[in-house]
């Protein structure tokens, strides 16, 4: 599946250079026109991060992104700066589809794990957006800000089989349109094939789209690509039809 993003600071559409906050272009006024610019190119799916929110650690956008969830049937996920039940509740209940968590996953992984539990794991995707050093992939927290102890292989295995979807950033590749990380992709598939993997960060082509998919990802996030008119989110759908 081709989820479009949409990343929020000051009630705009920004994107971001390798996660950098120092390095921001904007693009819309109007997150919510975006979205609906998105539906009528035919997709069903969008991702959104309050990236506000993740910088302070407390959502800030929670409201324009239930609206944008109510007002544009799409399949909406979104986190940035999770880290209550309450904040996750509000989403869930304003239409948004799954939630994403993302430090906490890492950092309090029993609280994860007990959201898991009481939302169910197809409505929690763990956000586990990643360094590459000396070939390990090492997550990073706080907004992309600080590094993880530990391995993203030790990370899932914490959660067993408890977790169902996980969205995997290579940083370092994002916003910079240069290709993604498809061995990565295929290394994550290989130890963990029942989870629903969720890919991110260097679509720059079309053939990029296909080479994720033919990694084993579930599903791929595009951002920059389609703000900067490399190729039309049509052309992206026929990349990855829905089945």
């Amino acid at each position: 599946m081709i989820w479009p993003a949409i990343d929020l600071m000051g009630g705009q559409c920004v994107r971001l250079h390798k996660g950098d906050f120092s390095q921001k272009t904007k693009y819309d006024a109007d997150p919510l026109a975006r979205a609906q610019s998105f539906a009528a190119a035919g997709a069903t799916a969008l991702h959104v991060v309050d990236l506000d929110g993740a910088w302070e650690a407390s959502p800030r956008h929670s409201a324009l992104i239930t609206q944008i969830a109510s007002e544009t049937g799409l399949t909406v996920q979104a986190g940035g700066g999770i880290r209550t039940r309450e904040g996750i509740k509000l989403l869930l209940d304003g239409g948004v589809s799954r939630v994403i968590i993302g430090s906490l996953a890492i950092t309090a992984p029993k609280t994860v794990l007990g959201w898991l539990k009481e939302f169910g794991p197809k409505r929690i995707i763990l956000a586990l957006d990643v360094h590459i050093e000396n070939g390990t992939p090492m997550p990073a927290i706080r907004g992309w800000q600080d590094r993880s102890a530990i391995t993203l292989w030790e990370a899932l295995d914490g959660f067993g089989d408890q977790a169902a979807n996980i969205l995997v950033t290579d940083i370092d590749r994002d916003g910079v349109l240069g290709g993604a990380n498809a061995a990565l992709y295929a290394q994550i598939k290989t130890r963990h094939p029942s989870l629903n993997l969720l890919a991110s960060g260097g679509i720059g082509a079309l053939e990029d789209i296909s080479f994720v998919r033919k990694a084993g990802a579930d599903g791929v996030i595009i951002g920059k690509a389609l703000y900067e008119n490399r190729f039309s989110l049509s052309e992206a759908l026929s990349c990855w039809p829905d089945v």
